[in-house]
């Protein structure tokens, strides 16, 4: 397909920049879809501070919601026209990973690991934050959007939804059970929604800001531990009579939150690790009982593929918890740069941003 569109594009570290780029062009099995609402993730402000290496001239953003414009001769089962989402992480579904069931992890690398799994959109491939995206392996990928669900409703199954959900499900989060959740950004908001989805009795959330304590009551968190004001792990000791939480989760990526989860786990509990770390994590000898503590330290990416995302609008669908208040600010795609200015610096209470070509 000819012709040019606006594209937010990586340049060098401390930019990303509009540009035009080409409209992509589309192999078989490939779909190219109009983008109707994108957003900005943790993830891509990591890019534009240089903290996450992709190659200069790269789209960034990997959460799509839009139009089918065009498919690629080998893909059935959809249409042109039709409303669509694709997760953050497109696996193939044909590769060893897939076949295991790890939609989330690495599909063409032969040998070795490929930095981030099966994250291709803004890491590896151009990514949707752009007029138009190409999305590959679009049979494994794209989920038609229920009828009478709104772009925004939908916006955070894609990345944020999914990736705060399985900390619960592969912690093994039980009906009865207390959770931690150290943080409560857009990821960690999603996790105590998720917590409370698979039947925790309690949640705890840890979290400083106050439109974050707000917003994490609203997902269904029972109490906020500010840490400004007290020291998490003895105020969840505290809560939990000394006995520590089933399961925590960490949502941050930093040494501290998660030693911290680590010492409020009970014997035999399970630390489900959100967090994207940059530098090499210890663990203390006390709060890891020595290797004896029989604790289960499970590690998550973000599952993809059109299976997760039906589920995801599933639970938008049903109505149990509205998403959308987690959208705080609005801008056009020719304002990508004053959107990454505001997310980027935190200010103004801002959670997630709706992008719109």
């Amino acid at each position: 397909m000819a012709g040019k569109m606006k594209a937010a594009v990586f340049v060098e570290p401390g930019r990303i920049v509009l540009d035009e780029k080409p409209i992509p062009d589309i192999g078989p099995t490939d779909a190219l879809l109009r983008i109707t609402t994108t957003t900005i993730c943790g993830t891509d402000v990591h890019i534009l501070k240089g903290e996450y290496p992709v190659e200069r001239g790269l789209i960034i953003g990997h959460e799509p919601v839009g139009i089918i414009e065009k498919l690629g001769s080998a893909v059935r089962g959809y249409r042109e026209g039709q409303r669509v989402i694709a997760g953050a992480i497109t696996p193939s579904g044909q590769s060893y990973a897939s076949l295991a069931g790890f939609h989330s992890q690495s599909c063409d690398t032969g040998h070795g690991w490929k930095p981030m799994g099966g994250w291709q959109f803004g890491n590896t491939i151009d990514g949707c934050q752009a007029e138009f995206v190409r999305v590959p392996d679009a049979m494994a990928n794209l989920a038609p959007i229920p009828d009478g669900l709104s772009d925004e409703q939908v916006l955070m199954c894609p990345d944020i939804m999914s990736t705060g959900f399985v900390a619960a499900e592969r912690g093994e989060v039980q009906i009865g059970d207390v959770v931690a959740v150290f943080a409560q950004g857009p990821i960690g908001l999603c996790a105590t929604a998720g917590a409370k989805l698979r039947g925790a009795s309690t949640v705890i959330a840890v979290e400083t800001v106050p439109e974050r304590i707000e917003m994490s009551k609203r997902m269904g968190a029972d109490v906020v531990v500010d840490f400004k004001k007290a020291d998490p792990v003895d105020e969840i000791l505290r809560l939990t009579d000394g006995r520590g939480v089933d399961v925590a989760i960490e949502a941050l990526g930093t040494q501290r939150t998660f030693e911290a989860c680590l010492r409020v786990l009970r014997p035999g509990g399970v630390l489900s690790s959100l967090g994207v770390y940059s530098t090499d994590l210890t663990l203390p000898l006390g709060a890891f009982a020595a290797g004896l503590g029989d604790h289960k330290i499970v590690t998550s990416l973000c599952p993809g593929g059109k299976e997760r995302m039906r589920r995801l609008m599933n639970v938008v669908a049903s109505g149990d918890i509205d998403f959308t208040p987690l959208v705080t600010h609005r801008f056009k795609l020719d304002e990508i740069e004053q959107a990454y200015e505001l997310f980027a610096n935190q200010r103004d209470g801002v959670l997630k941003v709706a992008i719109t070509p």
